[in-house]
């Protein structure tokens, strides 16, 4: 069962970025990456929100979880589009984007997992009535 939800997570998250892709690229010459820097910086921001906590404040099954985290966000973010095109950037000597694009993706994805990570236990740690 598990991993049956991992995988139909991973189809929902494939088809969610193959979407914004679609709505955030113009042309087939973008000079820059926009939608894989989207994509990846909104799945380490949910990454971070579910990973806050929130195993310990819900009672659904952890297979929901594994299929939230592994499945749908571990689909919908994309390593492997990231390398290739900081590759293709340095092909065409755009090395200032090439180098853009790392710097953008490495700091600002640490930042929004702890960004997500700050905004789940605000939403997850239980507040005393006064």
């Amino acid at each position: 069962m598990p991993m049956f939800l991992i995988g139909i997570g991973g189809a929902i998250g494939a088809v969610l970025r193959y979407s914004i892709s679609l709505f955030l690229i113009t042309n087939d010459t973008a000079a820059f990456p926009f939608a894989t820097v989207a994509v990846n910086l909104v799945g380490c921001f949910l990454l971070g929100l579910l990973s806050s906590g929130f195993e310990q404040k819900i009672t659904a099954n952890s297979n929901y979880l594994s299929a939230l985290k592994t499945g749908l966000i571990g689909s919908f973010t994309t390593f492997s589009t990231f390398s290739v095109e900081v590759i293709q950037l340095l092909q065409h000597h755009s090395y200032l984007f090439a180098i853009l694009y790392i710097f953008i993706s490495a700091i600002f994805g640490f930042l929004f997992v702890a960004l997500g990570m700050k905004a789940g236990r605000s939403l997850w740690e239980r507040k005393e009535p006064v």
